[in-house]
């Protein structure tokens, strides 16, 4: 275990991965050209290291030294240590969970490996809301979906606020995105899979009516627009998620959850 250092100044250029970590746009710029990620939250940092994600550094309240003293043994990297008025300013928030931590990303693995082994995938078309990514890959643990998909336009599972929301589950569910976003129903279909496109449309089928005995891809679109034409009638089945006639829609989010559960555990499983 390193040293941990303590810093007294927000301006120490050694806290630069931790900066502005609210500011979306600068992050999502600056991690793709470090290839760097953060962790929040004593849980997080520790499924992201159980993970094999390289650590380059840590930044944390004092109280913190302690409580991650098991992980921390075992890494050689630099361990900055402030008081918690220090990391607030420095990275733009409250940290509520005391601990952040900059890792570095891995290569993303081919959609035809993460496909091998799978039986049910969720496919994510543009939901480009950090929270909902987060969210989504978080219901696929609860439920035992396989892997998660996505287009080049969704939003990054490795944000901050995603693994967050996620509780570090982007960490153990296997994904990858469709570079080639059209051919995406076609590479399913080729490989075995049943494709189910949620939508709230009145002339789809109520999801638990449908048989998902086997290779099962289900579609999920972006909050606004849902999902693409292209996507939409490349379904082999477009179904629901019945509701009262009183709301509209579900949240992405809360949809996936009930698709999940379903598919997995649901009397046409």
């Amino acid at each position: 275990m390193a040293d941990a250092v303590s810093v007294g100044s927000a301006d120490d250029p050694r806290l630069d991965d931790y900066r502005s970590l609210r500011d979306v746009t600068l992050r999502t710029s600056l991690e793709a050209e470090h290839g760097l990620f953060l962790a929040e939250g004593e849980k997080v940092i520790r499924r992201a290291v159980a993970a094999g994600y390289p650590v380059r550094s840590l930044l944390m309240a004092p109280r913190w030294v302690e409580s991650l003293a098991d992980v921390l043994e075992h890494l050689d990297v630099p361990i900055y240590v402030a008081p918690e008025s220090l990391v607030e300013s420095v990275s733009g928030f409250h940290v509520h969970r005391g601990a952040l931590a900059s890792l570095r990303r891995r290569p993303l693995p081919s959609v035809e490996s993460v496909l091998a082994d799978a039986r049910r995938v969720l496919v994510l078309e543009d939901v480009n809301d950090h929270t909902n990514v987060g969210a989504i890959f978080r219901n696929a643990a609860a439920f035992g979906m396989d892997a998660v998909l996505l287009s080049p336009r969704c939003a990054d599972p490795l944000y901050r606020r995603a693994i967050k929301v996620s509780m570090g589950a982007v960490f153990s569910v296997p994904y990858a995105r469709i570079e080639d976003w059209y051919a995406g129903p076609d590479l399913l279909r080729e490989s075995g899979f049943q494709v189910l496109a949620l939508t709230p449309a009145k002339d789809s089928t109520a999801i638990g009516e449908v048989s998902a005995t086997g290779r099962t891809a289900l579609l999920l679109g972006s909050e606004g627009h849902g999902l693409s034409h292209r996507w939409m009638v490349a379904a082999d089945v477009r179904v629901h998620v019945p509701i009262s006639a009183q709301i509209d829609s579900l949240n992405v989010a809360a949809t996936s959850a009930v698709a999940c559960y379903v598919v997995t555990h649901g009397p046409a499983s």
